[in-house]
C-alpha cells in the first residue's frame, strides 16, 4: 500500500490510498503506477495541471519508517504511444484508466514513530468484481459520468470523456 499525493494551482489537495500490484521502480529516478477506475479521478486532472506528484509508504511492521519520493508525474492514457507497452508491466486490470510515469527528484525518508502496526490479511476482491459486474461498455459510461472531471472541475483528460 502506498499514498498518492497532488494537487493543482487552485483548489482542494488529494491524497489517495493505493494498493493492488499497482507499481512498478523502473529505475533509481523512475517509477509507473497503475491507477484503476475509482469513484474520483483527482490525479488525473490535477497533473494536467500541475504535474507534481508524491508517494509515500509506511512500514507497517518492523522498524519504523517513511519513504517518500517527490517528483513530476505524466498520465499516460490507453491510446497514448506508451500505453501498450507500460500496461504489459502489470497485471491484468479490468477498469485500469491512467498510468502514471513519475520522474522522481527527491527520496526522504523520515521515523515512522507514530505510524502503528498493522498485519495485512490479503487484498480486497471488490474493484475488480465490481469492474467485472460493470464491463467494458458500463465502465466507459462511469468514466463519462464520474472521472472527466476532478471535483473543483479540472478536466481530468480521460480519452472518450
Amino acid at each position: 500500500m502506498f499514498f498518492v499525493a497532488t494537487a493543482a494551482a487552485d483548489g482542494r489537495v488529494n491524497v489517495s490510498p493505493k494498493g493492488l500490484d499497482s507499481l512498478r521502480v523502473l529505475s533509481p529516478n523512475r517509477v509507473v503506477w497503475l491507477n484503476g477506475t475509482g469513484s474520483g479521478n483527482e490525479s488525473a486532472a490535477h497533473v494536467l495541471s500541475n504535474p507534481r506528484m508524491t508517494l509515500m509508504f509506511c512500514s507497517f511492521v518492523r522498524e519504523p519508517l517513511i519513504l517518500r519520493l517527490y517528483g513530476a508525474a505524466r498520465a499516460v492514457h490507453e491510446g497514448d504511444p506508451d500505453w501498450n507497452r507500460l500496461l504489459d508491466l502489470f497485471p491484468p486490470m479490468l477498469g485500469a484508466r491512467t498510468i502514471f510515469d513519475v520522474d522522481i527528484d527527491l527520496v526522504q525518508t523520515s521515523c515512522g514513530y507514530g505510524v502503528p502496526l498493522y498485519e495485512l490479511e490479503g487484498q480486497r476482491d471488490l474493484m475488480p468484481r465490481w469492474a467485472e459486474k460493470k464491463g467494458e461498455e458500463g465502465l466507459r459510461a462511469y468514466h463519462r459520468e464520474r472521472n472527466a472531471s476532478s471535483i473543483d472541475g479540472l478536466p481530468t483528460g480521460l480519452p472518450g470523456t
